[in-house]
């Protein structure tokens, strides 16, 4: 697998019914699995709250824990999505959502304030403290993407706006931007890595130091409804689930992984993985 993520196009097959006159028009019968279009590739999100209380509530369902990976996995994700934040001074890429340490245990502090291994408030002695992924630890960049891979998974990793200062920094930006780029670099032939960020600045340099890992046009979002917390019924985003589809997205992201993998069924026909990994994306630019 090469670090460059090639173009897929989609095509649909349209079968036209004809019935004999007088009789009334049949309807469409169900399409050979061999005349059913592709099915997007499936990323799965692990959603978070955007309701008041966000922060309190939040169950920590993110793929970012190796436990999380594994369910994705389970539930016929393709790929995984996952952030990245950096430690003081920027000494270690880890995965993690939030900006500060809400949802593990240890007193609350930000994440860029918090020494990797050194010191008693230190994250990787810390554990999530609720969820469904309560005792698990934060990984490291490299850990997770080793990881990812043992799955034949997809790598998605966003690079969260809270890293830009210690990214920028004159002193410790160089260093920093090391944590996450040799991880990709080390691993491009090894397994299917994407990168994306939130934070324009970020994203220009992404573009520089890792323009094959771009995401571009790849993920597209397909949820329609807001996540929240308990989760909301799945069957809140079938409107927009077909819409999406009906565009023919290469692949597409999800917080229902389990069940929108299920609302494909007849829909669609599942690409099959190669001992490489998962068919190819479209990284295209959006």
């Amino acid at each position: 697998m090469t670090g460059a993520c090639a173009a897929v196009a989609l095509t649909l097959a349209v079968t036209v019914f004809a019935a004999p006159t007088p009789a009334p028009t049949p309807a469409p019968a169900p399409a050979p699995a061999g005349e059913l279009p592709p099915c997007p590739l499936i990323f799965g999100h692990g959603g978070y709250p955007k309701s008041a209380g966000a922060k309190a509530k939040d169950a920590i369902r993110q793929p970012n824990l190796l436990r999380a990976v594994d369910d994705q996995w389970s539930w016929g994700a393709d790929g995984v999505e996952a952030d990245v934040q950096l430690t003081k001074h920027g000494a270690k890429a880890v995965m993690w959502h939030n900006r500060t340490t809400e949802g593990l245990t240890g007193p609350r502090q930000e994440i860029r304030e918090t020494w990797w291994a050194d010191g008693p408030g230190n994250l990787r002695d810390r554990r999530v403290a609720r969820g469904p992924y309560a005792g698990e630890r934060v990984p490291t960049l490299p850990e997770w993407l080793d990881h990812v891979r043992t799955r034949g998974l997809v790598a998605l990793l966003e690079i969260k706006k809270s890293a830009a200062p210690v990214l920028a920094d004159p002193a410790y930006g160089p260093s920093a931007w090391r944590e996450i780029v040799d991880p990709v670099m080390e691993r491009r032939d090894a397994q299917p890595i994407l990168v994306y960020s939130r934070d324009q600045w970020i994203k220009a340099q992404l573009a520089d130091r890792l323009p094959a890992h771009l995401r571009g046009a790849a993920a597209k979002w397909t949820d329609g409804v807001t996540w929240d917390e308990p989760p909301p019924s799945w069957q809140l985003n079938e409107p927009r689930w077909q819409a999406v589809l009906a565009q023919a997205p290469t692949s597409v992201m999800t917080s229902h992984t389990p069940d929108y993998r299920a609302w494909l069924a007849g829909r669609c026909r599942r690409q099959s993985a190669s001992p490489a990994g998962p068919p190819a994306l479209d990284a295209r630019a959006a």
